[in-house]
């Protein structure tokens, strides 16, 4: 089943950098932004991650949580956000739980190779949990300007 803008979010609750734990329960009453990449440190995830850092102050101002997801350990994700100074949580979704639940984890073909892994995605959920916008297949030029639009469109 494919998540759709209108349903209920998927409930989660993973380890975080820092030793701790986010889950969507705890967000409630505020917008989430989900978004899942494949890896912590690439060019590509690096450049989002920097784009939500650098944006950070916009989407404070609507209260807005952002929560990075892959499938990194927390010791991964400890180095990723101290090295590009990430104010915002990183998910460890080492069991795969979230990015299933998300229907994010997807075969990907790189060269003729096919493999699983996580296909680059955002979900805007607002405050009651109900997901109000969707990306798929993001590309990364431009995305955090379309979430921020988005969420201050809520």
């Amino acid at each position: 089943m494919t998540l759709q803008i209108g349903d209920k979010a998927p409930d989660f609750t993973m380890p975080t950098d820092g030793g701790g734990t986010v889950s969507l329960a705890s967000l409630k009453g505020r917008p989430v932004v989900l978004y899942f990449y494949p890896r912590d440190d690439t060019p590509g995830c690096t450049t989002e991650a920097c784009g939500f850092r650098d944006a950070l102050p916009d989407f404070s101002k609507v209260d807005a949580a952002i929560v990075g997801v892959s499938r990194d350990t927390v010791a991964k994700h400890d180095k990723f956000k101290a090295k590009y100074e990430l104010p915002f949580t990183l998910g460890s979704d080492e069991s795969g739980a979230v990015t299933e639940a998300y229907g994010v984890w997807v075969e990907k073909s790189m060269y003729g190779r096919k493999s699983m892994g996580i296909e680059r995605a955002t979900y805007l959920i607002d405050g009651a949990g109900v997901i109000r916008s969707i990306w798929r297949k993001v590309k990364v030029k431009g995305h955090v300007d379309e979430v921020l639009a988005a969420v201050q469109a809520l």
